[in-house]
């Protein structure tokens, strides 16, 4: 009975060690520059070997604009070798901004606004996942605008660098 019951918990200890040593998550900084979103949060959840969600919160904070920002999307990733990928995806996300303009130049309206949006997004990109828990990748974002006048043309290209701890 002793051997039986030592068996089984050996057992349940390989299982949990080898789950445990598959990566399913990435958790990081994604840098860019898009409408003054330089750095997001970024966080990846595999759901398979070539499918997964990302989400990334961004955000801006300056001396008279602030904005949030969380996009999601679905991404389907190919294996190129080794640790190389790429990967393309689609989804959205909302916003909202703020403009305080109390001491503007002379010429400038000194009407503070603010207001919410909504944007659809593609992305295209590729990665490299390192032997240790790393994750370097470089994305294209193209984002489309919609509500309350956040971009005078509804276009936002958005190139980043990211950089993401894998567990």
């Amino acid at each position: 009975m002793k051997k039986l019951l030592l068996a089984a918990v050996m057992l349940l200890g390989v299982a949990f060690t080898a789950q445990a040593q598959e990566e399913r998550n990435a958790l990081g900084l994604r840098l860019g520059d898009n409408d003054g979103f330089g750095g997001e949060v970024s966080y990846q959840r595999y759901l398979s070997s070539g499918n997964r969600l990302e989400l990334d919160l961004g955000w801006r904070d300056s001396e008279r604009y602030d904005a949030v920002k969380l996009t999601g999307l679905y991404q389907w990733v190919w294996n190129i070798e080794g640790g190389f990928n790429w990967y393309a995806g689609v989804g959205g996300g909302l916003g909202t901004w703020e403009f305080d303009d109390d001491d503007v130049p002379p010429g400038f309206d000194d009407d503070d606004d603010s207001g919410t949006f909504v944007f659809l997004a593609g992305n295209i990109g590729i990665e490299y996942n390192f032997d240790i828990p790393l994750q370097l990748s470089l994305d294209f974002r193209p984002e489309v605008y919609f509500g309350d006048d956040f971009r005078d043309d509804d276009f936002g290209p958005d190139i980043a660098l990211g950089i993401r701890y894998k567990f």
